[in-house]
């Protein structure tokens, strides 16, 4: 038997095994997947969970039951590419004949001081539960600082504010707006949202370090009773342990396979993979699919045929009557985008479960 050992069971690791299974995977290939929860956790809504809108159970999905699956559980060590074996945390060696790796994504502090220490987070299960936590345990009009007016920035910003009116909350980004990679247009109308919800947006932001109960930008102190970091992203430990190409951003260089150029045998999908598109669940799971049919074309001994993955937009929250989006080039606010994200949220449990 060979082993396809998949490493991570998010938007792509998952969207890989599924379009395998679902296809006549060849009678000697067997999948394991190793991930140190026993379901995969929607991260796009995390932001909720944070902010106590929703319960950590409406964010699960499970993973598959088949007989040609195998889940192990635990986190991942380190990554042997020479004797194609990688090394759990405790120390067990799993080994594989392919290896795809889909580990995502973690904070990126760009080496401040004391922000790693001092602030929270919501790139994963457990540290969104934590943030959950502290957000709740503030006292009755404390003060949350949110840094990062991104996507998730956006979203927990308002989210919280639906959760807990009595809070200050406020988004600070080293920008002149929130969304700065949106239209002026959509970023307008989220400040207008903000401004009328009382949510403070600081623009011109440079964190110079963060101390437990203070943001500095420079020598000016933002106090604060706890501070969310969404400034920023970068792979896992592991992947930046690996010794091979990378681009500015410590993601790994890929060939147009997927795979790395000097271990074939290694595809990478996801956050950890260099693309030509910015990190998003929806670009993992169009990738992990094209991986899928990658290896099932290599299995037939075919050439793989590939078409350009386009994505199909970005939507955004407001709380749970509000959003926008941006589909193609076309910006569109309000409820609408609101509706349509609850509608791809159901499809997506609905696939993926």
């Amino acid at each position: 038997m060979r082993t396809l050992l998949v490493l991570g069971g998010g938007y792509g690791g998952l969207a890989l095994i599924q379009k395998l299974l679902d296809n006549h995977l060849p009678h000697d290939v067997e999948i394991v997947l190793v991930d140190r929860m026993p379901y995969q956790g929607i991260k796009t809504e995390y932001y909720a969970l944070a902010a106590g809108t929703v319960t950590d159970y409406h964010l699960r999905i499970q993973f598959p039951v088949h007989p040609r699956l195998t889940v192990r559980y635990g986190e991942v060590g380190s990554i042997d590419l020479e004797s194609r074996m990688i090394f759990l945390k405790t120390g067990e060696p799993v080994s594989y004949d392919i290896l795809a790796i889909a580990l995502g994504c973690t904070d990126n502090y760009h080496n401040i001081p004391g922000a790693e220490e001092h602030t929270c987070s919501i790139q994963s299960f457990s540290s969104t539960r934590e943030t959950y936590r502290r957000l709740n345990d503030v006292r009755p009009y404390g003060t949350v600082n949110i840094v990062g007016g991104g996507l998730s920035g956006v979203e927990i910003a308002a989210e919280l504010r639906e959760s807990r009116p009595d809070l200050n909350i406020s988004i600070l980004d080293r920008g002149e707006r929130v969304l700065s990679s949106f239209p002026a247009k959509l970023s307008q109308y989220v400040e207008e949202w903000f401004s009328e919800h009382h949510v403070e947006t600081l623009g011109h932001i440079s964190v110079s370090h963060v101390e437990k109960d203070a943001i500095f930008n420079g020598t000016q102190a933002i106090p604060g009773d706890v501070t969310v970091w969404t400034a920023g992203i970068q792979p896992v430990e592991v992947v930046q342990q690996l010794e091979l190409p990378k681009d500015r951003g410590g993601r790994i260089i890929v060939e147009p396979y997927y795979n790395v150029a000097d271990y074939p045998e290694v595809y990478v999908i996801g956050d950890c993979a260099s693309l030509p598109f910015a990190p998003s669940a929806q670009a993992a799971g169009a990738q992990g699919e094209q991986v899928a049919q990658i290896m099932q074309a290599l299995w037939r001994d075919e050439t793989p045929k590939l078409h350009k993955i386009k994505l199909k937009g970005t939507l955004g929250s407001l709380g749970k009557n509000a959003g926008f989006g941006l589909m193609g080039r076309r910006s569109v606010m309000g409820r609408v985008p609101r509706l349509l994200k609850s509608g791809v949220l159901w499809m997506s449990k609905r696939h993926l479960g």
